[in-house]
């Protein structure tokens, strides 16, 4: 069995409130993430799925170094990763590149696409020396569907998939073993969507991609995921394959997810399984004893307010209910 390429235990990253502008004092902590355990093998995808505000984006900050956790330890290929400086972190940033969300704001509009593409070789000369940089800059705009020779063409002049096409070949650039995908298509198309999710699996296969992937849409974690982890309030609630979260889901939390993903096809539509939640989303400052869905929960009892439920193995994957129960939401 190969080890994990990325393993992360017992994560935590909370945020301080203040109070006061001269003399600032603490008043309580955002628990964005708290407490998040996983292993990334290589060449697999998993899946991070929840709603805005569970502490899907912060567990990408944390996982790239951008910033510092609470609590909790990360290994990539069993080396620490948290609190490496100098040449050490910048060795961990070969192997670990990340592609942001909005492809309008995460291009420096002044710099060419090429300059972009290629930016990483200045910081890592060893990778490219300068007199082949050019040649590699082209290479890449062209593993990635882009024509070479728009590399002296400016982030404006392109469109919002284009945008996300070449920050996917800076990531690249380095030669990464892992990319961490935060929401890269959120903010476009649903037919531009499919084209980058079709890009995207295309590396991995190319390349031995290992990829954190990290969305709201259901279907399109779907698309790419082996294993998919389903989070809310900064927690992992359930992890499993592709089949056991979609077809199997044993927590509340995910089938009430998977019951609002639309359907395309009108005659499954009145056989879908509707699960409406009643409540909102618990303050991430103020997160409800024990189990953390219970204020939303139509299973809740007494014990959900007392005894965290571990994230453990419950009828075939992890879950973390006390009354986890196989329910098919989506009709096959």
């Amino acid at each position: 069995m190969p080890e994990p390429v990325l393993s992360v235990r017992d994560l935590v990253k909370h945020f301080p409130v203040t109070r006061g502008v001269l003399f600032k004092r603490a008043i309580g902590q955002v628990k964005a993430v708290d407490g998040v355990s996983f292993d990334l093998m290589p060449g697999e995808t998993l899946g991070v799925v929840g709603e805005s505000g569970c502490g899907k984006s912060t567990l990408a900050q944390v996982l790239m170094c951008l910033e510092p956790p609470t609590s909790g330890e990360a290994r990539f290929e069993g080396r620490p990763m948290f609190g490496l400086k100098g040449s050490a972190m910048r060795s961990l940033r070969r192997d670990l590149q990340i592609v942001l969300q909005d492809p309008y704001t995460s291009l420096n509009p002044r710099m060419t696409v090429g300059d972009i593409v290629g930016e990483p070789f200045e910081i890592h000369p060893e990778v490219a020396p300068a007199g082949s940089r050019a040649a590699r800059v082209r290479e890449l705009l062209d593993v990635v569907g882009l024509n070479p020779e728009h590399a002296n063409r400016y982030p404006h002049q392109f469109s919002g998939g284009q945008r996300q096409r070449i920050g996917i070949a800076r990531a690249l650039a380095l030669r990464p073993k892992v990319i961490v995908c935060d929401e890269p298509v959120s903010a476009l198309d649903v037919s531009i969507q499919a084209q980058v999710m079709n890009l995207l699996g295309r590396l991995q296969r190319e390349f031995g991609l290992a990829y954190v992937f990290i969305a709201h849409d259901l279907s399109v974690v779907r698309h790419l995921s082996d294993r998919v982890a389903v989070m809310y309030l900064g927690k992992f609630v359930e992890v499993g394959t592709e089949d056991q979260i979609y077809a199997h889901p044993t927590h509340p939390y995910t089938q009430a997810l998977l019951s609002s993903v639309p359907v395309a096809d009108p005659e499954l539509r009145g056989r879908r399984e509707v699960i409406r939640l009643t409540g909102d989303v618990p303050s991430p400052i103020d997160p409800p004893s024990g189990c953390r869905f219970r204020t939303r929960c139509w299973k809740a009892q007494d014990v959900c307010a007392t005894e965290e439920p571990p994230l453990v193995e419950r009828l075939g994957h992890l879950s973390a209910c006390h009354f986890a129960e196989e329910r098919s939401v989506v009709p096959g």
